[in-house]
């Protein structure tokens, strides 16, 4: 596997690595079918511990169709820093990760895995979890889940570019 060619930039600390996905408002996976790539922008949830990534999807449609063929991912969480006027340079962090994905039926792994996300997402996740996190609701839902292989990250945090 060839290694990044800016060192400098490289984020090479796993757990810097794992605050960026902790941090990142969306992941983005893409994944393959007969040699034709697809991306997918995912809303999702962190156990940073197991290193695990869950998301919740469809039961149907292009993204299972390819996932049920292949379900090696390479995704990407992003922490766009803004482009830098006169400086022609952008700051950003980026995690990237390989993975396998699997869909969740056992009725706990799905309860706690939707409590991880709703955490992540809602500011006041509490009122949530109580009112909608239901039998019937959770056995209705589809909980994607990827299991991280391997990471690595890259960020530029300071303009390299000087006018």
């Amino acid at each position: 596997m060839r290694g990044i060619r800016r060192k400098e930039k490289e984020i090479s600390d796993v757990e810097e690595i794992k605050d960026i996905i902790s941090a990142a408002k969306y992941i983005t996976i893409a994944m393959c079918r007969d040699n034709e790539p697809y991306l997918v922008t995912l809303s999702h949830g962190f156990d940073r511990e197991s290193d695990l990534i869950y998301f919740h999807c469809a039961k149907e449609g292009k993204k299972m169709d390819i996932l049920k063929e292949n379900n090696n991912i390479w995704g990407e969480a992003l922490l766009d820093y803004g482009y830098q006027e006169g400086a022609c340079d952008h700051l950003y962090a980026t995690a990237q990760f390989n993975g396998r994905v699997s869909f969740l039926s056992d009725m706990e792994e799905k309860s706690r895995a939707l409590v991880n996300m709703i955490k992540k997402l809602d500011p006041d996740p509490g009122n949530i979890i109580e009112s909608q996190l239901t039998k019937r609701s959770i056995s209705r839902v589809n909980i994607g889940k990827i299991e991280i292989g391997r990471y690595s990250g890259k960020r530029s945090k300071k303009v390299i570019i000087q006018t």
